[in-house]
């Protein structure tokens, strides 16, 4: 997949936001910041500046370039450019969540009472419902998706499996903005458990569908898979 400035200039103008909001904030910034928060939304560890201001830019860095780069080391590659305009909303979708985070972080650092989880679950909860939208149009690789030893070895799996992983996280993303609004020490656990059993059971699936298809083959890899025959067996 072929790496431009012009195409990545949003996710780099997100990652430049994130130091500018730091450097924005450091000279009011106590030296004493929250930098962890609990289910119930109330901090539970204290760090210095550095951590407070520094660490989320610098973990959405080394997201961006990790994720930057697997492409080149995927046995999959070749199927990249079929997706490539969804891989890279799934990229900015989740650094758009780091940026709602970061920020949230600086207005508790002046306002440490501040329930995180009226940003960190709704942020979460947009991210998960715009990679839902965006499930459907990967394709067969190592690095992203739902990727289990039975999507990998059959196209029909790859394919049912990410439209019901669509749904799936669209439901959860709106259980987690849901679970913002309704301000209980409960709700990030609930949703949170939503999202596991739904992993859960994609896992589940995914091998129901494996198990039904007359052609399987290797795990995909070495070259670009053909879109799955959906029809019903």
């Amino acid at each position: 997949m072929k790496f431009t400035w012009r195409s990545e200039l949003p996710a780099l103008a997100v990652l430049v936001m994130l130091f500018a909001l730091a450097a924005w904030a450091w000279p009011g910034a106590p030296e004493r910041m929250p930098v962890h928060w609990g289910l119930g939304g109330a901090p539970d560890r204290w760090g210095g500046k550095w951590e407070g201001l520094l660490l989320l830019p610098t973990l959405a860095v080394g997201f961006y370039l990790v994720f930057l780069v697997l492409p080149s080391f995927d046995p999959g590659r070749a199927n990249y450019p079929r997706f490539a305009g969804a891989y890279f909303a799934v990229r900015l979708a989740v650094l758009g969540m780091f940026a709602a985070i970061h920020a949230a972080m600086l207005a508790a650092a002046r306002h440490p009472t501040l329930d995180m989880n009226l940003v960190m679950l709704p942020a979460a909860g947009v991210m998960l419902m715009i990679v839902g939208n965006l499930m459907g149009k990967l394709r067969p690789n190592w690095f992203i998706g739902v990727r289990t030893p039975w999507t990998l070895s059959s196209k029909r799996s790859w394919d049912r499996t990410h439209r019901a992983a669509g749904w799936a996280c669209i439901a959860c993303g709106a259980l987690f903005i849901a679970a913002g609004a309704v301000q209980r020490p409960w709700a990030g656990g609930a949703a949170l458990a939503a999202l596991m059993a739904c992993a859960l059971g994609l896992v589940v699936y995914s091998w129901r569908v494996w198990s039904t298809d007359p052609d399987r083959v290797p795990p995909a890899g070495t070259s670009p898979a053909e879109d799955a025959d959906v029809r019903e067996p």
